[in-house]
């Protein structure tokens, strides 16, 4: 009977301590990763991937992410994005209900005509909304050279980039790890995907950059960021190993690789895409002061 008021105070503070009203709470996650001001300092827009807190519904996330300061809830369906719209929230990137697929997608002809179709429609329900952005992926080589799975890719991607010109709604591909998480995912190395993008050569089509994926597969974050920034329209983050919170638990430092984005002049959303082993709310206020340099 005790145990429930101390959570609720120690969520409260932990609430508080992602809005910058109580820094020192989590002034161990790393080194300088908490400003002192009793203010959050906001230079980057936080967002949260749902599908990691699976047990709550959209209504109750979003309330905990306007509290705690995020301004998005992301990789929602259009039937979703109105009940965020109510707590001043966005979906800053959306995922679809059609056939668009991890394993199966634009790197095979085959799946052109309905993936193309579906990119369409998520194009123009976002415009129609206000969703800056719309996710697609690869596919999986399944013996496909990975040049020619980047030929099929740049042909189907020219079919929609003018409607997203358009629209102004940007189109971004998603960096995945083949080691652990996605086996045989094509898109798994930064340079196929940037070639990808320079062959497209639309604004309106880059990459989702995966911190998480990309630490397994190549590592080197800080220096692809600021190599690569012009190619990105879209960061996730996540803890390695494990993909659980973004703190001194694992090996990626957080607070210094979101000063690399902040530095190259990127306005948009940050996705914390983790997966809590702790009260998912702590943890994502935890986050969002890590995050919010």
């Amino acid at each position: 009977m005790t145990t429930q008021p101390r959570q609720h105070s120690r969520r409260s503070l932990l609430t508080h301590t992602a809005l910058g009203a109580a820094g020192t709470l989590v002034a161990g996650a790393y080194a300088g990763a908490v400003d002192p001001e009793p203010r959050a300092r906001g230079r980057i827009k936080q967002s949260i991937c749902k599908w990691c807190y699976g047990k709550m519904s959209v209504e109750e996330l979003a309330r905990h992410a306007a509290q705690l300061g995020y301004r998005s809830i992301e990789l929602l369906a259009p039937k979703d994005w109105a009940t965020v719209k109510r707590f001043g929230l966005t979906c800053a990137i959306c995922t679809g209900t059609g056939p668009i697929t991890i394993k199966s997608c634009l790197n095979r002809k085959e799946n052109h005509g309905p993936c193309i179709a579906e990119l369409r429609k998520n194009i123009e329900l976002a415009a129609e909304a206000g969703v800056p952005s719309v996710i697609c992926f690869s596919g999986n080589r399944d013996g496909m050279p990975d040049d020619v799975g980047l030929d099929h890719c740049a042909q189907a991607l020219e079919q929609v980039v003018g409607l997203a010109e358009k629209k102004r709604v940007n189109v971004c591909m998603e960096i995945l790890n083949s080691k652990v998480n996605h086996k045989d995912y094509m898109f798994d190395r930064m340079d196929w995907g940037v070639e990808l993008v320079k062959r497209v050569g639309s604004p309106r089509f880059g990459i989702l950059y995966d911190i998480y994926h990309a630490q397994i597969m190549e590592g080197d974050v800080i220096r692809t960021i600021r190599t690569h920034h012009e190619h990105i329209l879209h960061y996730h983050t996540g803890g390695n190993p494990g993909r659980n919170e973004i703190d001194r638990t694992q090996e990626l430092n957080y607070t210094a690789i979101v000063k690399a984005i902040v530095e190259t002049g990127y306005t948009g959303y940050l996705g914390q895409e983790f997966i809590p082993k702790r009260d998912p709310v702590e943890s994502l206020a935890q986050a969002f002061a890590i995050c919010d340099v």
